[in-house]
C-alpha cells in the first residue's frame, strides 16, 4: 500500500473495500465516525463501524410532501439525495442540557454538566449540506458571541464530503449555488462510480489532515478518463433539478411585497406543524426550558429547539407578535431568503428540498416565491 502523503488537491481512486478502511483509519484516531443508514423507513444519520452499514442499493423518490425508499437496481451507497435529518442534530442537537441543580440544605449545588461530546467524521455530507454547515458557523461562530456547545462540536470536525452524482425531485441546489459539487470545506471528497470495471469512489484531498488519513488507505492515482467521468456524472446531477428558484432580486421582492395575497393563500394551507424548520440544515432558533422533580430538590435546564412557526416564539411580556399562521410563515420564508442576507450575507437557504418533501401540506418554497414574483403556475 501506498503510504505517502498525497498533496492537498490531488485525485485519487479507492475501491468500495477501502471504504471500511477509510471508516477504521477515523475510527483510529478517534472520531465517531457518522454517516447515512437504512432506520425507519428512511435515510438517516447514525454511527458507522464499517462500510457495510451504508445504505447500498437504496435511493429515494422525493415530491411536495412526499418520500419514500426505493430499491435501486445497483449496488451504489450514495444513491439517495438528502434524508430528513441533517448534521445539524450533531453540531446542533435538538435537546442540549445547560445544567442540573440539587437543593443541598439551605443551598443549591449545581451538578456537573455534561461530558465533552465526541469528536465527529462525518461521512457522506452533500454540497448543500456542507454549505448549510458553512451557513451555521457563520450564525454560531462568526459574531462576538459564540455558541460554546456548537463551537465544542465543530471543532475538529472531520468531514467526508459527497459529490452528487443524481438530483431528486425537490432539490434545487443548482439555483442556490451550493451543489451539487462540493468547492470548500471538506477534508475528502468522494464521487462514486459505478461501472463493468467495478464499484470505485474519486477521492478529492481538501486538507492536510485528510491527506494524513487517506495515506493509511489503499488507493492509486485517477486516471484522466476516470475524472472526467466524475465530472460528467456531476455535471448530469445539475441537469437533473426537480426545482428550481430564480434568486435575482429576491431580499428586495419579499421586502416589497409585506401585504401580497399570497400570504394569506399559503396561510389557508400552513398548519404550523414547523417541520420545514426541523428538517432545515440552517435554521437555529431555540428556547429554553426549566424542570423541576415533585419533590422541588432536582431542577434542569435544557435547551431545546424552538421554531418561528410555535405560537410562543415571538412572545414577550404581554403577549405574542405573530399570532397568525400567515404572519408566521411571512416572517420564515422572507427572514430566509431576504433577512438572512443582511444579518449573515447569505441566504439561509441551501436548495436541499427537504422542507418541500416533509411539508405535509405540500407548501412549496420555490412556488411561493414564483407566485409573489408573479410567475404562473404550471398548468
Amino acid at each position: 500500500m501506498d503510504t505517502t502523503l498525497p498533496p492537498v488537491g490531488s485525485q485519487s481512486v479507492i475501491d468500495f473495500a477501502a471504504l471500511s478502511a477509510l471508516i477504521s483509519a477515523l475510527r483510529r484516531r478517534d472520531y465517531q465516525v457518522v454517516g447515512p443508514t437504512v432506520r425507519d423507513g428512511a435515510i438517516t444519520c447514525d454511527v458507522l463501524e464499517k462500510a457495510g452499514d451504508l445504505p447500498a442499493g437504496w435511493g429515494d423518490e422525493q415530491e411536495s410532501g412526499h418520500y419514500r425508499l426505493k430499491k435501486r437496481e445497483d449496488s451504489a451507497v450514495f444513491g439517495y439525495t438528502v434524508g430528513p435529518q441533517g448534521w445539524k442534530r450533531y453540531l446542533h442537537p435538538p435537546e442540549l442540557p445547560i445544567f442540573q441543580g440539587r437543593r443541598d440544605g439551605e443551598g443549591f449545588t449545581i451538578l456537573r454538566n455534561a461530558p465533552r461530546p465526541p469528536q465527529y467524521a462525518f461521512l457522506g455530507v452533500r454540497a448543500c449540506e456542507l454549505a448549510a454547515i458553512g451557513i451555521q458557523d457563520r450564525v454560531l461562530l462568526g459574531d462576538r458571541y459564540r455558541d460554546p456547545a456548537y463551537q465544542a462540536r465543530r471543532e475538529g470536525a472531520f468531514i467526508v464530503a459527497v459529490n452528487c452524482t443524481q438530483a431528486g425531485g425537490t432539490c434545487f441546489c443548482a439555483s442556490m449555488h451550493t451543489g451539487p459539487r462540493v468547492q470548500a470545506g471538506f477534508d475528502l471528497a468522494l464521487t462514486e462510480m459505478l461501472s463493468a470495471e467495478g464499484h470505485s469512489f474519486t477521492v478529492e484531498v481538501g486538507s492536510k489532515l485528510g491527506a494524513a488519513v487517506l495515506a493509511e488507505v489503499d488507493r492509486r492515482k485517477a486516471r484522466k478518463e476516470e475524472l472526467k467521468a466524475a465530472q460528467s456524472a456531476v455535471e448530469n446531477a445539475a441537469s437533473q433539478m426537480g426545482r428550481s428558484l430564480d434568486t435575482e432580486g429576491v431580499r428586495d421582492l419579499l421586502f416589497d411585497n409585506f401585504d401580497h395575497p399570497r400570504w394569506d393563500k399559503v396561510a389557508a394551507r400552513c398548519l404550523s406543524c414547523a417541520n420545514c424548520t426541523l428538517v432545515c440544515p440552517t435554521c437555529f432558533c431555540t428556547t429554553v426550558e426549566d424542570i423541576t422533580d415533585i419533590t422541588g430538590d432536582h431542577a434542569e435546564r435544557e435547551r431545546k429547539w424552538d421554531s418561528c412557526f410555535t405560537d410562543g416564539f415571538s412572545y414577550i411580556h404581554g403577549g405574542s407578535v405573530r399570532l397568525s399562521v400567515k404572519s408566521r410563515y411571512r416572517q420564515w420564508l422572507t427572514h430566509k431568503f431576504a433577512a438572512w442576507v443582511d444579518q449573515f450575507g447569505t441566504s439561509g437557504c441551501v436548495g436541499c428540498g427537504r422542507c418541500i418533501a416533509w411539508c405535509p401540506a405540500r407548501i412549496d418554497v420555490t412556488e411561493e416565491i414564483k407566485a409573489i414574483r408573479g410567475v404562473p403556475s404550471p398548468a
